[in-house]
């Protein structure tokens, strides 16, 4: 079986064909077309007709190219810059007319649910109590659990994009220290139950997944990535202290030079340094692994364990009229053999 997965986020659509064997996801090729969405959409903003033209061409190239990896109709949504768009009923109904793909969002909660999965099953069973941090550009996604899937999920307006156009003016030479501080400050205070609850929980492990926890590792003096997935990375919160101050002093231009930091990623990187570090300090955590499994891996996953049938109770009830999406959307796990 080979599975396919279309994820719209707030700089690229990303696509990643797999082949399903012995219960894991493999992949066969991957791809990506930028959009850069959150550049050109500010939170709440509804998404204008020339990003959702992109976003169709993005879309319909994606199903094109999955179709000859020899991959069924993709499992495609949308992450935090879709999902809270005023247009996003009319985004969704035309990339369906135009393409033939039924894109969907999904509730930040369930997103939560399924990166948890695939950081489950990537660190295994030893990891024991595992926390789960993931920064994206509109969300933060944090979870806990003991089990295949977690006990507890959250999703914040926290996501690095979303705070850098807050708080952190574009094209400034440096950072303003006041509006750091109003970053951190709400960063605290929208944090902090959720932070309660994970050091009452008490993990024995912590991972953290997303480009901006990666770029970060690289940073703090993680291996790159092209000695692949299986070299261990790991980002200390006293490292990730010093990024911060070190990042405080540079314009968006010149952390360009930095190490591990992109160009498209650059602007956003300082406020998702201070989302990373103030989550890790209020929870408690010293350091997180970084997992190369998110959202995508969790969907395949999903899709091996429990059959296809899963995709379609989720795409349907995110679609209901009136569907309460900020609730977790619970789906029962499927009984753990050893």
């Amino acid at each position: 079986m080979r599975i396919s997965v279309v994820d719209v986020g707030s700089k690229t659509v990303r696509l990643v064909v797999s082949d399903a064997q012995d219960g894991a996801p493999l992949p066969v090729h991957t791809e990506k077309w930028r959009l850069r969405l959150s550049e050109q959409v500010r939170p709440g903003d509804p998404i204008p007709g020339e990003a959702v033209e992109r976003l169709v061409h993005a879309v319909a190239a994606a199903s094109r190219t999955a179709t000859r990896w020899g991959a069924a109709a993709p499992l495609a949504f949308a992450t935090a810059v879709v999902r809270s768009a005023p247009n996003r009923a009319e985004v969704l109904r035309t990339v369906r007319l135009r393409t033939g793909v039924r894109l969907c969002t999904l509730p930040g909660e369930l997103e939560a649910e399924l990166t948890f999965l695939a950081a489950r099953r990537w660190m295994g069973w030893r990891s024991g109590p595992l926390a789960l941090l993931d920064i994206g550009g509109g969300s933060l996604e944090v979870a806990f659990g003991r089990g295949r899937l977690p006990d507890f999920v959250a999703s914040l307006p926290l996501g690095a994009g979303r705070l850098t156009h807050e708080y952190l003016a574009a094209g400034e030479d440096l950072p303003d220290p006041g509006r750091l501080r109003d970053l951190r400050r709400s960063v605290r205070h929208q944090l902090r139950d959720v932070a309660a609850r994970i050091r009452w929980e008490g993990p024995r492990t912590a991972a953290a997944t997303s480009r901006t926890f990666q770029q970060l590792g690289r940073l703090c003096g993680a291996p790159p990535g092209r000695h692949g997935p299986f070299v261990e990375r790991r980002l200390a919160r006293e490292d990730l202290r010093e990024a911060v101050r070190r990042m405080s002093a540079l314009s968006a231009a010149e952390r360009v030079q930095l190490p591990g930091i992109s160009a498209p990623r650059a602007e956003q990187s300082l406020a998702g340094a201070v989302i990373a570090h103030t989550a890790m300090k209020l929870t408690g955590l010293e350091a997180v692994t970084i997992c190369p499994w998110a959202i995508r891996e969790g969907i395949m996953l999903r899709h091996i364990e429990d059959g296809p049938g899963w995709w379609t109770e989720v795409t349907g009830h995110a679609e209901e009229p009136g569907a309460d999406r900020s609730a977790p959307l619970r789906i029962a796990a499927a009984p753990v053999t050893s």
